[in-house]
Formats: C-alpha cells, structure tokens, sequence
C-alpha cells in the first residue's frame, strides 16, 4: 500500500467526528461482545486491587516529609499528600491532604490526571504541579503553595504555563529554568521543547532569557539546576536522538561540553563523574566495554584528566540495571540472567569500596525505589517482588539493617503455583531467556506470552495482583520473554537490533512461542500474546508475519504504520530506533515489517484474533496507528475487536475504573479466544 493510497488517512484525524463515530461504533460492538458475569467479574475484582487501602503508599522522601500520590475508590483522580517517617512506619499514617484532584477536577469543570509535582527545597513551601486534560503526555503546570493549600494566581507572581509538553524545574524560590511551547518554531520535530530559558517570577513568559536554543531535527533540550549544598551547579541537555545527547556545565552564560560519549549516560554527583557506556569507548590506549559504569573526579575531568576507575564491567551473563547515589555511597543493581544482584560501592582514598548488600528476600527482583542524598545522608527505600511474591518496600541506611517498611498483601491464591526460567534458541543461536507462571503439573492450556524489545526497557519479574487474579487463578500460564531490544544483558542486547537488525527482536519472540509448544506447555492454537507501545508494534508483526504460532493476540497503544511513523506526534524521536522510512534503504528494511502495510485478505493468509486498544488521548503514539490497523483488517475481512478510550494517555486509563476495564477487556478476550 502507498502512502498516497492509504484510503484510512481521515482516521488520523484524532478528534473529528466521522473518526469518532468510527471508534463509537466499534467500541459499542466490542463491549457488547465481551461483556458478561465473567467479564463483569474480572473487572470488579481488579478495581478491588487497583482501590485497596492495603496496597504500599509508595513515597518520595524529601528532608522530613515523605510524598504520596494516592487514587481510590473514593478518591477516583487522587490525593497528592504527605507524612513524616514517623508516621509512615505506622500502618495507618496520618497524611496530611495537599491536593484533592477530584475536588479541583469539579471545581473547574475538567478532567484533570495528575502527572506530578516539583516541590521546592528547602522550605518545601512551594511546588510546581503538572496536570494533563485525560492523561495526555502535553500538560499544564501550575504553582501551588503548601501553605494555604491553594494554586497561587499568575497575577500574584506564581509560576504558570499553558497546556504543552514542558520540561521545568526550579533554582530557587523565584528563578525556574523552562522548556516548552512558547510559540511558532520552539518545538522541536519531536514536538518536545527546543529552547531552554531562564525565567524570574513576576514576568512575562515571553521575556525569559534563553541560555540554549537546539535545531528543529533535535529530540528535546532541557535545562536543570544542582542544588547540593557545596556543589551548586547548572546543566544543559541536547539530545541529538533518542540515544545521543551533549551534555554542557552552564556557567552564567559560558556553556562547557562534557567530553563523554554522546550515546553514553552521563550524571554529576558531588565531586564525581559517572559514565555507563552504551558502545566501547576507547580514552588513549584504554578501551572500556559498552555497558560498564565509570568513575572520574569531575573537575579533574573538565581540566583534561581522563583518568577512570571502572566501577562495573559486564559479562556474558551479567548486566548493569539501576545505580543511584546516597550521600555518600552508590548503590548498583545489576542482573545476572535477569535476575538481580545488589552492591553498595564507597569512594575512598585509593579503591573504591565494593560491598554486596545483604538480607534481602529471596527469589525477588529488587529495584531502587528513592534516595535523597541532599538532607537524609545515606538512607535508601528499595522494593523487592516476584512473580509468586507481592512487593516488599524496605528501608535503610549504608551500613546498616534492612528494615520491611511495607507489605502488600497477596491478590491471588499461589498454592502449587511456580515460576521456572527457559531459554529458547532464535534464529541466528542466540539464547533467549523467558519466564513461565503457572500451576505446577499442568498440561498445555491457554497462554499469554508478554513481550516488549526495545528501547533498552528490561522485563525483570514483578508481582501483579491483576494478572494473578484474572489469569493464573483461572488455570492459564503467564510467561515473559526477554527478547533483545531490552536492556536485560546489557547495551548490545538492544543495539543490535537497532535499525536493520530489528527483525532479530520478531526471531526472538517467535522462537520464544515456539519453545513454549515444543516443552508442551502449551499449544499454538491456546497461545496468545500481548504487548503495548513498542510492543504493540511486536504484536502486529506476530498478527503478519507469524499468525500461524498464536491462537489470539491483544496490540495495545500500538505503533503499526511504520512509513509514516515518524510524521506522527512523538514519533520523529524513534528513528534512531527503528530507521527512516524516507530514507529508501531504510525503508527497505522496514517495509518487511510493518504491519499496516502488510496485512493480507484473509483467502490468502487467516490471522488469529486479535484485539487492538488504544487511547483518543494518547499524544506519543497517534491512535490512527490503531484506527487503520483495525479498519484495513476489517475491509479484507481478517477477525478483528476494537476498543478505543477517548481518555487515557499512553497508559490507556486516566483513572482506577478504566484501568480496571481495560484489564479485563485484554483477559477476557484472551480467555475466550483461546478455549478449545
């Protein structure tokens, strides 16, 4: 199909009415088809676990106070409160409420989702708060004083900007540095700020001093300010790509490159350099390997030193996850076949220190969950969860010992249940491991297999109460394959599927569907798949170029139209990722996959059953990919259900109820498609 005969245009059209008749229409049908005591019930028990009070109140810790954003049944929009830790040890905490989005969502007439907020230190009088209109990535900000529990008025000097997609941070009380729309050319392809100003309380927007200004081909620009005490500094970001950025020290108005490798991850602690490699980087006759984390004395670095200590070197099995700092520790979780181990590193004098971090619970994946190394020394909070084993937020100080601050109770009855790990082999040998849940001695029965490969995003175990209660419960198998494209081994797990190489991430997946019927766990025709976004756009691939391994499948906020991808919203910002389709060579290697353009009537190839769901309001992935998907399906007559929200973002629900549905909308179409 061409571009100029692509007869589904009009669905691009995201808030026209012919489009939204279009989605009606075929909302109305799917909700009809699936609905029922079954999915009734799915539902409700969702919105049980999504609404309980005993979920963990995950917090921020900022100086004395810890901050919480919190949606229930009754709170359906959410409460942004605090507490002190004194109070959070509690098992019932006395939250201070300083927001009810609800009651501001009604007052105004708006449907408001929280995005986040930016609470000014030390005092913590002050916050920058980020809304958006049903869950769109572009969002308001707007000042709110703790004190008086109110939104301070632009007329009385508070910090306000329009609906866009902003970047905004203070540095101090009344100095904010901001990216955002600030009319025609500030944006960039992308959609994302252009031009980074520096912005006084009490003027004009539209006075702001510029202190950088990016090209139209760039991703996005941003600027922030370092307020730990004795190493105040300032910074400027260009990201060239979605992998490539500059990063400068901004002093007063003299800007100095920071001389790491532009694909590399680059941070400044205190007087220490990080650097994690993405590709080898070589520094005189040294050559350090991708995916190793470095260390430099930063001001050493600046004056042309580049002396560097390696503080992790991967192997064949183990990877870099997550680093973070405390005052004076640093924090590493790495993965050893994708599941984690947890050092603490100290600089010292000479060597730098490394430690394991002892008591954690077994069989879990632990993440770091805060820090705040600018008032609250070397304190940590870290959650571990498995599969099988709901979250576990614990608490702690370097050198000291753990303590269970929090624990979620379990949403599903795991008796007999068990998790065990494979590796399948893809195309071209490499081994591909994947996790399988479910009731030990069961025979082949339904499957959903989850993926996602790309963007260097591991798929490390996880509890979920919705997935435990609404699949595994009922007798199927849960199982996710860490294809490449993630980050679980490492760098080079994701850019060797970069571009050219992106059919390896389909290889991996279908050799992971087809290792899952040749260990008779289950069978093609009682095998789904799922994925959303990136995945999504992996889900579609399997619907055209390898139906005949699945049963059913379930494309979410997917991308599908790959030759006009990049035209599309964000979506300039992922040709690093995927290649440019205005490029021909590229297109060449593109246009074997993508899915809209590659669907056949259904008497040359039947296609399982696939349902696609989307969001109206999804502003990073256009919903037309979706729209067209569905519509061409339909026109060559290939079994296709389509569910659209008009509200949601990129996550698909503004709120608990829709998440809720969503969920069950997935798990009963899966359900039923995949029954003998």
């Amino acid at each position: 199909m061409s571009n100029t005969s692509d007869p589904y245009l009009w669905l691009e059209e995201v808030t026209n009415e012919r489009a939204l008749g279009w989605v009606r229409t075929r909302n109305a049908a799917t909700t009809a088809a699936l609905a029922g005591p079954e999915f009734d019930a799915i539902e409700s028990r969702v919105r049980e676990v999504l609404d309980t009070d005993a979920r963990i109140p995950y917090a921020r810790r900022r100086g004395e106070y810890l901050y919480n954003f919190w949606r229930d049944a009754e709170h359906i929009r959410g409460l942004w409160r605090r507490t002190t830790m004194t109070e959070y040890r509690k098992d019932s905490p006395d939250w201070d409420i300083l927001l009810d989005l609800d009651a501001v969502a009604e007052a105004e007439g708006e449907n408001w989702v929280w995005s986040g907020a930016q609470v000014l230190r030390p005092d913590q009088h002050l916050a920058l708060v980020t809304m958006s209109r049903g869950g769109a990535d572009a969002s308001i900000v707007r000042e709110f004083d703790l004190r008086t529990r109110t939104f301070r008025n632009q007329s009385d000097g508070g910090f306000f900007v329009a609906e866009a997609k902003t970047d905004i941070g203070y540095i101090d009380a009344d100095t904010v540095y901001v990216g955002t729309d600030f009319g025609a050319g500030s944006l960039t392809d992308s959609g994302y700020p252009r031009i980074a100003k520096r912005w006084t309380r009490g003027t004009p927007l539209a006075e702001a001093e510029t202190v950088y200004e990016g090209t139209p081909n760039d991703i996005s620009i941003s600027a922030w300010h370092d307020r730990t005490p004795g190493f105040e500094r300032d910074f400027v970001q260009r990201a060239t790509d979605f992998f490539n950025a500059e990063l400068y020290l901004l002093d007063g108005t003299t800007l100095t490159l920071i001389d790491t490798p532009t694909d590399a991850t680059t941070s400044v602690h205190k007087q220490w350099l990080l650097v994690r490699t993405m590709t080898e980087w070589t520094i005189g006759d040294k050559t350090y390997p991708s995916g190793a984390l470095l260390a430099a004395n930063f001001e050493s670095f600046l004056a042309g030193d580049r002396e560097m200590t390696v503080l992790f070197s991967p192997d064949a099995h183990r990877s870099l996850h997550q680093f973070a700092w405390t005052e004076n520790h640093l924090l590493v979780v790495t993965l050893v076949d994708v599941r984690s181990e947890f050092r603490v590193l100290s600089p010292g004098p000479g060597a730098w220190d490394d430690q394991p971090l002892l008591g954690l619970p077994d069989s879990t994946s632990t993440e770091i969950v805060g820090t705040d190394a600018e008032e609250n020394g070397d304190e940590f909070f870290l959650s571990s969860s498995g599969y099988l084993t709901p979250a576990t937020l614990l608490f702690g100080t370097v050198g000291g010992d753990l303590e269970v601050l929090k624990q979620a109770p379990s949403f599903f009855d795991t008796d007999s249940m068990a998790v065990t790990q494979h590796f399948a082999t893809s195309l071209d040998g490499t081994a591909v491991p994947y996790f399988v849940v479910r009731k030990e001695g069961m025979g082949p029965g339904p499957t959903m297999l989850y993926g996602y490969g790309g963007f260097e995003i591991s798929m490390t175990p996880s509890y979920s109460g919705a997935t435990g209660l609404a699949w595994l419960e009922q007798g199927g198998t849960y199982v996710v394959a860490n294809i490449r494209g993630g980050g679980e081994y490492g760098p080079e797990w994701h850019t060797q599927v970069l571009r050219a190489g992106r059919h390896k991430v389909h290889e991996d997946f279908a050799a992971v569907a087809q290792d899952l019927v040749k260990r008779e766990i289950t069978t093609p025709s009682r095998l789904g798949a799922q994925g959303g976004s990136n995945g999504g756009l992996l889900i579609g691939i399997m619907l055209t170029k390898y139906p005949e391994l699945f049963g059913a499948l379930v494309c979410q906020v997917p991308l599908l139209d790959m030759k006009r991808y990049h035209l599309l919203l964000a979506g300039a910002s992922w040709v690093a990722e995927y290649g440019d389709p205005d490029d021909p060579d590229e297109w060449s290697f593109i246009s074997e996959y993508s899915p809209y353009q590659n669907i056949v009537a259904l008497d040359e190839k039947r296609y399982p059953p696939i349902l696609i769901a989307t969001s109206t309001r999804d502003d990073r992935v256009h919903p037309g990919h979706a729209r067209k998907m569905a519509a061409r399906l339909e026109e060559l007559g290939q079994p296709v259900t389509y569910f659209e929200n008009i509200e949601g973002g990129h996550g698909g629900a503004a709120d608990n109820a829709q998440l809720a549905f969503k969920t069950a909308l997935s798990f009963r179409f899966l359900w039923k498609a995949l029954q003998p």
